[in-house]
């Protein structure tokens, strides 16, 4: 496939996006949501000359759908200015699609995948799109003619799983995190059009489960924290690829060898969640541990102890981290002195967190195929999309909560419309 090649266009080229036609359309009104049908049916089914009633679910409040994956969709992603998001899949692809629009607008696939498409993220601009795959295949798509097509700019193809893909803030580097434990930095130069490696590191022993660009005072400094299954911590310099600095189980966390799955910086505050139901807060500045707590004692199954989401509350003077379990739990933690303020509980695992941008109301959802709103404050419930008959994945949020858009584990992502 040759750098400049364009995506798949669909059938017709009208069904690319255009942005002066998205900008005209966001603000229409597209017509009421479909009525919520609470009703289930049942359905005989004839094993081996037995009857057997089959419960079907048929209660759906979404607003719209996208239906075009063959399987799971693993992780949904949207553009920093328009309404457009990229899902990736277990069929191997990644599609980008419009949310504004009932039905949604197919954009196109950014083809070239030959695995499961399980991470991803739009550059601070929205100029450049980065998808990993399960066969450690990432590839980068430039937006052309106004976002209206993407063309193929460079790939990549060094390592044997891709687990993450985090972009910077606000300038065109991205970082990725691989099974071996290493972590890479690269650069998007639009002026050699190619991607310039910019540090490679290997000081985890086991895979490499997340990380995050740490923004510093200027283009010359620049960090990534990075989390590992081995129970270490570690912030690089993304330039050189020195450790600034590494925590490790014996040293730092008194012999508690956590393996670490999930972190969520707010300012220079690193919240980082384990596999074992720990939950640690790093002082990034420092490189010391501020406080240790284990989320759930009252737990027999260890499988259910494992953070799977975190969210810090962006509300000025309302100090809140969310913590999302396995087990279903939810646990609303009161940061200046890290006490529990409020639990809630959902019926399967928890599988992603957000709160809304300075706003108090949390968006989580689950493995049992529902997507929630609640107020942080108070843990009441403020909203249900139901629709899915599997798990959700992933989620989006648009237009400041309005819409949630998400990734259903049975390959339908549904469009949640909520004032």
């Amino acid at each position: 496939m040759s750098q400049e090649e364009e995506f798949v266009q669909g059938e017709e080229q009208e069904e690319f996006l255009e942005l002066n036609e998205v900008e005209e359309e966001v603000g229409q009104d597209n017509g009421p949501a479909p009525e919520e049908d609470d009703d289930e049916g049942e359905m005989d089914v004839d094993m081996e000359g037995e009857h057997h009633t089959l419960e079907i679910d048929m209660s759906n409040n979404s607003w719209g759908y996208f239906d075009k994956h063959q399987d799971s969709i693993f992780t949904i992603f949207k553009h920093p200015t328009v309404p457009m998001v990229v899902t990736g899949g277990g069929d191997n692809t990644a599609y980008m699609w419009t949310t504004h629009t009932q039905p949604p607008r197919f954009v196109g696939e950014l083809l070239g995948h030959k695995e499961s498409v399980i991470a991803g993220a739009f550059t601070s601009k929205g100029d450049y799109v980065i998808t990993g795959d399960m066969n450690g295949f990432i590839q980068v798509h430039k937006s052309t003619k106004g976002g209206e097509k993407w063309v193929k700019f460079a790939e990549l193809e060094e390592v044997e799983e891709v687990l993450w893909i985090s972009t910077h803030p606000s300038m065109p580097y991205f970082a990725f995190g691989a099974n071996d434990g290493s972590v890479w930095v690269y650069q998007i130069d639009s002026n050699t059009k190619s991607l310039v490696q910019i540090m490679c590191g290997f000081s985890h022993t086991l895979e490499c489960n997340g990380g995050v660009f740490i923004p510093g005072q200027n283009e010359n400094d620049m960090t990534l924290v990075t989390i590992s299954e081995d129970g270490t911590i570690i912030n690089w310099n993304c330039f050189t690829g020195e450790v600034n600095y590494k925590m490790q189980p014996h040293e730092d966390f008194k012999g508690i060898e956590s393996p670490w799955v999930t972190l969520k910086v707010n300012k220079n505050v690193i919240a980082v969640g384990g596999r074992d139901g720990q939950l640690a807060i790093i002082n990034n500045d420092a490189g010391k541990l501020v406080h240790r707590v284990k989320a759930l004692d009252s737990i027999e199954d260890v499988a259910e102890l494992s953070i799977e989401a975190l969210s810090w509350c962006t509300v000025s003077g309302l100090n809140l981290l969310a913590v999302g379990l396995v087990s279903g739990d939810i646990l609303m933690f009161e940061t200046a002195q890290w006490r529990l303020r409020k639990s809630i509980k959902v019926e399967d695992a928890i599988t992603k967190l957000e709160f809304l941008q300075n706003s108090p109301i949390l968006v989580g959802s689950s493995m049992d195929g529902k997507i929630y709103k609640w107020d942080g404050r108070t843990g009441v419930q403020l909203y249900a999309g139901v629709g899915h008959n599997m798990g959700v994945l992933d989620f989006a949020i648009m237009e400041n909560g309005k819409k949630l858009v998400t990734a259903g584990d049975e390959g339908v992502s549904l469009i949640f419309q909520n004032e």
